[in-house]
């Protein structure tokens, strides 16, 4: 453990002397400045974690050296040193952002508790900024986990697009985390301290949507008994997000498109217009361009939305990161049920690896929450996961080499009792491409 770093700044030798020798038997390193202008040069040369400053000091003052250090380094805690008559003087220095002050003549053991408690309030403060740090990693990329080639793009589009302020467009599968990609998009925004308001398109009926985007005003209609604020004001300073905007009718289409061209909209049954800034971000698993060819999708709004635009990776083309998934399933559901089941057996995760996961990190999840449910050990076992994890589906298969290299790759297979980690090196090849191969050529494990 290093040793606190301390300064002392004062004209009188047997004061400096004193001071070092009292804290140097308490272990910290110590230095002494005759001076303030002497002690600017040293902090020059060495950053201190506490300095010692007497008030009133011929040529620069204690004051003139606080002010210094403050505007310099804030986190140096200084404490003044000061005869009784100087009170005054050294309650300004406490306002000017010094930690404390000490009246001559002074006790060592009193001055060695008074550093003690800089030290833990300088340790406290660090650890808060650790954990600050940590908190703000964890949450940058909203639970957004993977280590795969086809992630780290994700994650480096993320970080391009997210300080332009644009309408942004995300496509893919269900379950992909496109939601997810969208408040990563928003946290990692100049509106992160603004609102997140998500519209799920597909799950409005339409006949609701209308007072949901846009509010309404007391008595509009029937059940209007009170005056209500819709998603577009409530996203007023922070994001929108359209989530499965491809389900929204073609006669919301057109009132959407002309609150995203002009950021104004009137309440249902209302006459003001009313103004909302606000960021948008779209998400769709349904292929907007075939939806325009078949007039189920306005192509101005099309074009509205894909001003940037990227898609989610399928789980099967990023299976390297289904053990990173996994395991934080396994964390968060073992956590919720309280249940001792420390890790998931080598042959449960072969088997999750040889799936191509249709319903993607959606479906893994369940499958993993499932496990957990109905698992009686200390770890997950195949048996454990839902059955279609067990059934892959054949590829046709035509090219001879192929066939030679399927033939090979599961006589090895056998010869090695279905151990994959020892397959894969017998083979050359990694365990992630192993797995792709089995799949490809439908190699079944024989009983």
């Amino acid at each position: 453990m290093n040793s606190t770093k301390i300064l002392i700044v004062d004209d009188e030798l047997i004061m400096r002397e004193s001071l070092a020798g009292w804290l140097e038997r308490d272990g910290h390193s110590v230095q002494t400045a005759p001076s303030g202008e002497e002690a600017l040069q040293r902090l020059k040369e060495t950053r201190f974690d506490i300095l010692l400053v007497d008030i009133k000091m011929e040529g620069m003052s204690g004051l003139e050296v606080l002010r210094h250090v403050k505007a310099n380094d804030p986190d140096v805690a200084v404490v003044m040193i000061t005869a009784y008559g100087s009170i005054p003087t050294a309650i300004e220095a406490m306002k000017n952002g010094a930690y404390d002050y000490m009246l001559k003549p002074f006790d060592p053991s009193e001055l060695g508790v008074l550093i003690e408690k800089i030290i833990q309030h300088q340790q406290q403060a660090r650890e808060n900024l650790f954990l600050r740090e940590q908190h703000k990693e964890r949450t940058r990329f909203e639970s957004m986990i993977g280590q795969s080639q086809p992630m780290q793009e994700i994650f480096n589009l993320i970080c391009d697009v997210a300080p332009m302020d644009t309408t942004v467009l995300i496509t893919g599968e269900t379950g992909t985390g496109k939601g997810l990609a969208a408040k990563a998009i928003h946290t990692n925004s100049s509106r992160y301290d603004g609102p997140f308001v998500v519209v799920n398109c597909g799950a409005i009926p339409e006949h609701l949507m209308e007072s949901e985007l846009f509010g309404h005003q007391k008595g509009a209609f029937t059940d209007a008994k009170e005056t209500k604020k819709g998603r577009l004001e409530m996203a007023h300073g922070g994001t929108l997000f359209l989530d499965e905007i491809g389900e929204i009718s073609m006669r919301m289409q057109i009132d959407l498109l002309r609150v995203l061209e002009d950021r104004v909209f009137y309440r249902v049954g209302g006459t003001q217009p009313m103004e909302a800034d606000f960021r948008v971000i779209a998400a769709t698993n349904r292929n907007l361009e075939a939806a325009i060819k078949e007039r189920k999708f306005r192509e101005d709004l099309f074009y509205r939305l894909n001003v940037v635009s990227f898609r989610m990776p399928p789980l099967r083309d990023r299976k390297e990161d289904i053990p990173l998934l996994a395991e934080h399933f396994l964390h968060r559901f073992t956590q919720e049920t309280n249940k001792p089941i420390h890790k998931i057996s080598r042959e449960a995760m072969d088997e999750m690896m040889l799936y191509d996961w249709p319903g993607n990190i959606r479906e893994l999840e369940n499958a993993i929450e499932r496990a957990v449910v109905v698992g009686k050990g200390r770890e997950i076992l195949p048996e454990d996961l839902p059955i279609f994890c067990h059934e892959p589906g054949p590829l046709p298969i035509s090219n001879t080499l192929r066939e030679v290299e399927k033939a090979h790759i599961r006589q090895i297979l056998w010869e090695n009792q279905w151990n994959i980690a020892r397959t894969a090196k017998i083979l050359g090849i990694d365990r992630s491409t192993l797995y792709t191969k089995i799949r490809r050529y439908d190699i079944q494990k024989q009983a």
